[in-house]
């Protein structure tokens, strides 16, 4: 195992919080002996390259010290390799930390945790999902969910959590079933109406919301959660459910297990760990211990 580790650092995540945080997660990283590089890219696409050449370059872990979208673009450079990725979750959402277990918005013990693991295990193999060249942690998300967030990035006001309240209230007034063709693994294609459909390879999204309440990040499955054709006041009662994951109990709503999901929708864009994949059709594929997270539980 090398001592040369790399900080990949988000300054803007949380509000501020990824530049602060970087200091006492280095702190700790150094204090238990490793030497700890800090990159900082200008940009999304300027800073994938650099962490793509720093593992290249042979570090010995890449450190996501952000929320899931810097997780999101550190999957991209150590998925399939065998650089482990630490996380240092200090963003708004941080559900991929909270689907492994990890310290949330306390960088001095993820720090400590990353160099203990570092030191002992390597990292815990974990599972990811990946549609084409593209590796997501958390939720595929199709659907009502993922028209939230078109809407929500195609406004220019408001700004912050209202710009993200304001889309939501538009979508839930223009509330409408989604004929959708779902086919999984090597079953039968299915045509269903849908209100959304997500492909979970961990529990929540949007900062806590336990969509796929079930799934695991070690179990080599999707879980893969239907609601159906419902009311706009049959959501407004459910969607409190989803934070507790109680959801999953409602008439409404089913869940498979797959391996292979394709789903394929008219005029409905995918979205996976809060970065949009592109529009319907497309199709997740689970790959099995696709990188090893260090302090996973």
């Amino acid at each position: 195992m090398t001592s040369d580790i790399t900080l990949f650092v988000n300054p803007t995540a949380g509000r501020g919080r990824g530049a602060r945080a970087a200091l006492p997660a280095a702190r700790a990283l150094r204090e238990a002996g490793f030497h700890v590089r800090t990159v900082v890219g200008h940009d999304a696409p300027d800073a994938l390259t650099r962490a793509k050449e720093a593992v290249a370059g042979g570090t010995g872990a890449l450190i996501a010290v952000g929320g899931d979208g810097m997780v999101s673009l550190a999957l991209q450079a150590v998925a399939g390799t065998p650089t482990p990725l630490g996380v240092v979750a200090v963003g708004t959402g941080n559900d991929f930390a909270r689907a492994a277990g990890l310290p949330v918005r306390d960088p001095a013990a993820a720090g400590r945790l990353v160099a203990a693991s570092l030191k002992g295990d390597g990292g815990r193999p974990v599972d990811l999902g990946r549609v084409g060249a593209t590796w997501f942690g958390t939720v595929l998300a199709s659907g009502f969910d993922s028209r939230v967030n078109d809407r929500g990035n195609r406004m220019r006001f408001p700004t912050g959590r209202l710009r993200y309240d304001a889309a939501l209230l538009a979508e839930l007034a223009a509330l409408r079933p989604v004929p959708y063709r779902i086919r999984l693994d090597d079953g039968p294609e299915q045509q269903l109406e849908a209100t959304l459909v997500a492909v979970g390879n961990g529990a929540s999204y949007g900062g806590g919301m336990r969509i796929c309440a079930g799934a695991r990040i070690d179990d080599g499955l999707f879980d893969v959660t239907v609601v159906g054709p419902c009311s706009r006041s049959t959501l407004l009662r459910v969607f409190p459910k989803v934070y507790r994951g109680t959801h999953l109990g409602h008439r409404s709503v089913t869940v498979h297990r797959a391996s292979r999901v394709t789903l394929t929708a008219e005029g409905i864009t995918g979205w996976a760990d809060g970065e949009p994949l592109g529009p319907l059709p497309l199709t997740a594929k689970i790959v099995p211990a696709a990188v090893r997270l260090l302090g996973a539980r």
